[in-house]
């Protein structure tokens, strides 16, 4: 009896396991995404070159990030958009992005 249970169970406990690793993997990939935003920006205000800039970014960003720089009228703007990865299993349909925005220093 316990076994029939636990075979009609255990899929189920399966799905809510991997859906709760997918969730982490989601909110550390966004989490990431943040982090390089900010570095990247930072650099970009601080005058640093738009490679430099770029550089530092990559190295806080996922593997996968997609990393764009731009500035207008006294602001830069750095936006990192990666997708979710989920093992070994590929990429989930699923992106995440942030960016930031802040003032040139003079």
């Amino acid at each position: 009896m316990v076994t029939a249970e636990t075979a009609v169970a255990l899929p189920s406990l399966m799905l809510v396991l991997g859906i709760a690793l997918a969730a982490l993997t989601a909110a550390s990939t966004h989490i990431a995404c943040v982090d390089a935003a900010r570095l990247g920006a930072r650099a970009l205000a601080r005058g640093d070159s738009d490679r430099a800039a770029r550089a530092v970014a990559a190295d806080a960003a996922p593997d996968n990030a997609g990393i764009a720089l731009s500035e207008t009228d006294g602001f830069v703007r750095v936006a990192v958009r990666a997708s979710v990865r989920l093992g070994p299993a590929g990429a989930l349909p699923l992106r995440v992005s942030d960016t930031a925005t802040t003032r040139v220093e003079p």
